[in-house]
């Protein structure tokens, strides 16, 4: 049984500015009709990378729980993931120890093998060769665990797979794939036929842990994999995504794997010549998971399905989500003028952007005429 919360509480929410950290933000903020404040300090006031940062904040506040989405980027060195995605997280938990308070810990499937059905304790074995961001991932669930039997830690993990949703301002996993096609830089198909993924809605994760908060007795020391039921064809997905841009690339051929890979040797040697001759490019973050493309990982759900937790949007996929996703994140690339290949009409029915281009000055002479009053009135702020 749900649990009321009969005072306010105060959260402590780390990483609140990437895509999972900001919707945890928005939904205790805006959507959550609940008794809950949520702080969420950038890098300046709290620092995963220094202890006495940590200690600070979190003895100045006193929260009464810690929810931590903060990573590394993906490809940072070993100093850095090692800093932050491990020490920094394992310092989160020593504290809601301290504090003996719930600690959220959101993991990734990058610590689970590849294979269909994927149940939770299915991981892979903790190895040199992992890439940094996995092992440090791994080391952290791995101590979490450890400090729960030994310290008495209350802690859950959370393991999301590919996460799809709305007000990522990186371009990043799901959102790169979509980048590319928009863009029209991928022109095959990046994977092999029948490869299959999960994916996790990240509108559905605060809600997620906004249970799991108010039911600790059930949720308390376990991880669960919290992704949608069905898997999705990475293929299909592509094609679809394509097919809703009405794009002509990629066409419908499976690049193979060694192909894809020598492809990526040779742009990374480009990349290097061009950073020599003080050009700053990068390599897509996303090319050190090649591999996965052309892999099936699907996650078993059974676990988050047998548990009390009522899915707030049962039909929702990342199917049912792509027009919206396509509209939000294609309009803004637009305006970022970061994508060229569509009509560069905007919504505009009064031609202020038109004027705004063409005609600035006649834009200002109706601004100040008061032809058009499109500010804020603050009038009424110094009355009390």
């Amino acid at each position: 049984m749900t649990v009321e919360r009969a005072e306010k509480q105060l959260g402590v929410l780390i990483g609140g500015s990437g895509l999972i950290g900001g919707a945890i933000g928005y939904y205790f903020k805006k959507r959550c009709e609940c008794n809950v404040q949520i702080l969420a300090p950038n890098s300046k006031h709290l620092s995963l990378r220094s202890p006495t940062d940590i200690q600070q904040y979190l003895h100045e506040f006193r929260p009464d729980f810690i929810i931590n989405s903060a990573i590394a980027t993906i490809d940072s060195d070993p100093k850095m993931a090692y800093e932050i995605n491990y020490l920094g997280s394992v310092n989160l938990a020593k504290a809601a120890i301290a504090f003996n308070i719930p600690y959220i810990y959101i993991s990734s499937a990058a610590v689970l093998k590849n294979g269909h059905d994927i149940k939770e304790d299915n991981v892979r074995p903790l190895s040199a060769h992992m890439s940094n961001y996995a092992k440090s991932k791994l080391m952290c669930e791995k101590t979490l665990q450890h400090l729960a039997k030994n310290e008495g830690l209350d802690y859950t993990a959370i393991r999301l797979a590919v996460v799809y949703g709305r007000h990522d301002h990186k371009i990043q996993g799901f959102h790169r794939m979509l980048f590319s096609i928009a863009d029209q830089s991928m022109s095959c198909l990046l994977t092999r036929r029948g490869v299959c993924h999960s994916y996790s809605n990240a509108k559905k994760i605060p809600v997620f842990i906004d249970y799991v908060l108010r039911n600790r007795d059930e949720f308390r020391g376990k991880t669960f994999n919290f992704v949608d039921p069905k898997p999705v064809s990475l293929a299909q997905l592509i094609l679809t995504i394509k097919n809703y841009l009405e794009q002509k690339k990629p066409y419908h051929l499976y690049l193979p794997l060694p192909i894809a890979k020598t492809g990526a040797k040779i742009l990374g040697k480009l990349v290097g010549f061009m950073g020599r001759l003080g050009i700053d490019a990068r390599m897509p973050a996303e090319l050190m998971f090649l591999d996965n493309f052309y892999q099936s990982q699907t996650l078993s759900s059974a676990k988050l399905q047998q548990s009390s937790f009522p899915d707030p949007l049962p039909q929702e996929t990342v199917f049912s989500v792509l027009p919206e996703l396509i509209e939000y994140y294609v309009t803004r690339w637009e305006h970022l003028n970061l994508i060229s290949s569509f009509n560069e009409d905007y919504f505009d029915p009064q031609h202020e952007t038109d004027e705004f281009i063409s005609d600035p000055e006649k834009l200002l002479e109706k601004h100040h005429g008061g032809d058009l009053d499109p500010f804020c009135t603050f009038c009424d702020l110094d009355q009390k």
